[in-house]
């Protein structure tokens, strides 16, 4: 695949961490020298870079067998004891951003707060606290391009954060592609003469233009995971519940076992599924057990001939092959013993997400926002869903009401809105979070022209498949089996827009830069008439799987195009109605 987007962000910076791992020398897999053992130091922003990407198997492998998190330490210590013409070399990285996914990243996760939505948006921010949260937001999707190795044409909307991202990073790039000695963008980095010559799009999209999709519950295995779970960094944290089955009456409650799990790109699993809606997970999930299952009596006939009935199955690996049964032994155990953990992972996952939508009727919430979103009539009064004691949250009524207060056409009464704030209330609810939406919508002018989310929705399945209902792992009685249709969201409309050449009122006065053009002008006029193949799209404010997903649909109908989502935070709808009731704080 040509393109720049082609390799994949994730393997760009993989490749970019050996590189710096093995002293800014390309890494050679099969060389006979001997390794250069290391000590990696590294603060809290780089580990979060690192761990994503590379395990402490890969990281002994590249020959570093201690990593810390110690470097002030170390810099004082040489500075004490005068050792500093020991240093070698000091190298800039241009890494200063997390890949999450083969074609997602983040900006940051520590102090993610000095670049959130909130600190974009409090009326009180000085020229001189945006400047800082706007350069931060810079340096970052600097570094980015810089791994991608491409320059890209910037397109925003006017008026917006995102156009202030827009012109700092014009200016870097341009700058810096000037400086033809010290240009980061010429001759081979990380293997620049693969590239195409089309050149990527960068779409900056600011937050507003959408703040229902965040606040949207979700159906797909991935989201949900994040929304109702401990999700971040590609790792979910679980509470086991040990509750009082078996404990004597009386007796104190179980401590509950924490565990902790990867959800990778290795795991075949996780990438097959983590965009499918959530029943048809966990029908595959209980598949898989089953055709392990039939496997069982193979993996205890192997565990024989290996004389490991009761061993530990890290020892597997320390075994020699002296004869043929061993040999294809020693190489099936340890893939369906891989199997049945990734199998136990996903239902330790899936059951937990279960738990979440049978206790909040999460089912119900996903398809009555889908129905306003998309302005279908609704067959239930919104009242009665928040005045439901059975029914979610009060923060999953506080979303579903604010979804509905951004997308309707007209903002309801002030008679009315007094209703839903009295039955808000009655049900626990924060009302700041609505205080914001008020003055944002306001402020806006959204009123006459909200956002439109497609007219397609979802449809019931009807019953559960067989798998679900007999002997299955998961009881879906009661939950119901709703299919998604695609349909684009508003980010997903604004860079088919931008990507395919349309034109659409929605985007035709967006902004257009070059930074290759020598003189920087302001013109929205695009020079390039061709669709272009691989684009970025980047959320400043903050973003979501939700979001991330449509994109991944959207492009899977497109062939030979690719996408990249980043943004400048990931939350869950949790994280975004917190930001929300703070800037409505009076």
């Amino acid at each position: 695949m040509a393109g720049a987007a082609a390799a994949s962000i994730r393997e760009r910076q993989t490749v970019a961490l050996k590189r710096m791992l093995n002293f800014n020398v390309p890494h050679v897999k099969n060389s006979t020298g001997e390794p250069v053992w290391k000590v990696l130091i590294y603060d809290r922003f780089g580990q979060d870079i690192i761990s994503p990407l590379l395990s402490v198997k890969e990281l002994r492998d590249m020959g570093i067998t201690l990593h810390l998190s110690k470097l002030e330490d170390i810099a004082n210590a040489a500075l004490a004891a005068s050792a500093v013409t020991q240093v070698a070399k000091v190298f800039d990285q241009y890494l200063n951003f997390i890949t999450l996914e083969d074609d997602m990243f983040v900006l940051c996760n520590q102090n993610k707060e000095l670049v959130s939505y909130r600190a974009i948006n409090r009326p009180d921010i000085t020229d001189t606290e945006m400047e800082t949260v706007m350069d931060t937001i810079v340096d970052s999707l600097f570094c980015f391009f810089v791994t991608l190795g491409a320059v890209p044409i910037i397109r925003c909307s006017r008026g917006t954060a995102a156009e202030m991202v827009a012109v700092k990073l014009d200016k870097k790039l341009r700058e810096n592609l000037r400086d033809a000695r010290n240009s980061l963008f010429t001759g081979d980095t990380l293997g620049a003469g693969q590239f195409s010559f089309q050149r990527p799009l960068l779409v900056l999209i600011d937050r507003n233009i959408d703040l229902a999709t965040p606040l949207h519950h979700t159906w797909t295995y991935q989201a949900l995971v994040h929304d109702v779970l401990d999700f971040h960094l590609n790792r979910v944290n679980l509470e086991e519940s040990s509750g009082m089955e078996n404990s004597p009456a009386g007796a104190r409650p179980k401590r509950k076992n924490k565990k902790s799990y990867d959800l990778t790109p290795v795991d075949k699993f996780w990438q097959k599924h983590k965009g499918s809606p959530f029943p048809e997970v966990a029908e595959s999930v209980q598949q898989e057990l089953e055709s392990y299952r039939a496997q069982e009596d193979e993996v205890k006939r192997l565990k024989s001939i290996m004389g490991l009935e009761g061993e530990d199955e890290g020892a597997i690996s320390m075994l020699s092959d002296n004869t043929a049964k061993l040999t294809s032994a020693v190489s099936s155990l340890p893939e369906l013993l891989e199997k049945k953990r990734l199998i136990d992972l996903h239902t330790n996952v899936a059951t937990a997400v279960l738990e979440h939508i049978k206790a909040r009727k999460l089912d119900v919430y996903f398809e009555y926002e889908e129905k306003i979103m998309s302005k279908t009539t609704l067959d239930k009064s919104l009242l009665d869903i928040i005045s439901d004691p059975d029914a979610g949250t009060p923060e999953d009524k506080m979303r579903l009401f604010l979804i509905y207060y951004i997308s309707a056409q007209q903002a309801p009464s002030e008679a009315d809105l007094e209703q839903y704030k009295k039955a808000l209330t009655d049900a626990g609810c924060n009302l700041n979070p609505l205080q914001y939406i008020k003055q944002w919508k306001a402020f806006a002018k959204m009123a006459s022209a909200p956002t439109s989310y497609g007219n397609t929705t979802t449809k019931p399945m009807g019953l559960l498949s067989r798998v679900m209902n007999t002997g299955s792992q998961f009881v879906m009685e009661g939950v119901k089996n709703l299919v998604l249709k695609q349909q684009n969201l508003p980010v997903t409309r604004i860079l088919d827009n931008l990507m395919e050449m349309k034109s659409n009122p929605e985007t035709d006065d967006y902004r257009y830069f070059d930074p290759k053009m020598l003189r920087g002008n302001d013109s929205s006029v695009p020079r390039n008439k061709n669709p272009f193949q691989e684009a970025i799209v980047f959320v400043v404010g903050g973003g979501n799987y939700i979001e991330y997903q449509n994109l991944v649909d959207y492009i899977k109908g497109k062939q030979g195009k690719h996408i990249l989502y980043g943004c400048s935070e990931l939350f869950n709808a949790t994280q975004f109605i917190k930001q929300l009731s703070q800037l409505g704080q009076k």
